[in-house]
């Protein structure tokens, strides 16, 4: 049976393969590659990165794997301080993760439109930079989706965080400011879409601030075993 610091270890190194995964295939990967103002240089960049490109396909995937687990780890630290909470994460991040996983066929689509072996449909350039652009633009979407789920987590995670003796509550107070951060963000994003792209950022903020001061906590705490003890409140 594992004891609490190394289940601790483990939440902490999927929390930050979710980081780290996220942001190499989010801020970088397709920062640097799509651009959904031109098709013509979002194709002939990712012509020209196409490792690049996969590469930002199957990170999106392992972070989703990881973060599909960090919940039901996390259910073994929180479940004596609230059970109830605790099993909420469970099924708010296995809704998200389906929701990512099943939009990641239109991050892969633009790879067999740019190489249609097997196909019989011939598209000209401009039909091809079209349908990169759009698909592209879906998966953009979709996980803005998903966003709707990933921030309702970070509810009852910031709750057993506050609630925890183990915890700083500080932490618990950001993730609860970023759940209605990520909702604030899916709202804008879908109802003034121009203002997204100013917005978003400063909008998630907190979330990002409570989850990356998370994942830390739990990193330096399953290796230096500083202790955590939870209230029972189930």
């Amino acid at each position: 049976m594992l004891n609490t610091k190394r289940i601790s270890l483990i939440a902490g190194a999927l929390y930050l393969t979710v980081i780290v995964c996220g942001i190499f295939a989010e801020k970088y990967v397709r920062f640097t590659l799509v651009n959904l103002t031109d098709g013509a240089e979002t194709v002939r960049n990712i012509k020209d990165n196409v490792m690049l490109f996969r590469m930002g396909f199957v990170a999106d995937l392992i972070m989703q794997l990881a973060y599909f687990l960090l919940p039901i780890v996390l259910y073994q630290i929180f479940k004596k301080t609230s059970r109830a909470m605790a099993g909420l994460m469970v099924p708010s991040v296995t809704v998200a993760v389906a929701i990512m996983c099943i939009n990641m066929l239109n991050h892969y689509a633009p790879l067999l439109l740019m190489n249609p072996i097997g196909y019989n449909v011939t598209y000209d350039v401009e039909q091809i930079n079209s349908w990169v652009v759009f698909y592209l633009d879906m998966h953009n979407k979709g996980y803005h989706i998903a966003q709707l789920f990933f921030g309702l987590w970070l509810l009852p995670l910031g709750y057993l965080v506050i609630k925890s003796d183990g915890f700083p509550k500080v932490i618990g107070l950001f993730l609860i400011a970023g759940c209605f951060g990520y909702l604030l963000d899916f709202m804008v994003y879908f109802l003034l879409p121009e203002k997204s792209n100013s917005l978003s950022n400063y909008i998630t903020a907190p979330a990002d601030l409570g989850e990356f001061s998370l994942c830390l906590y739990l990193l330096i705490y399953g290796v230096m075993g500083t202790k955590l003890s939870d209230k029972n409140k189930s």
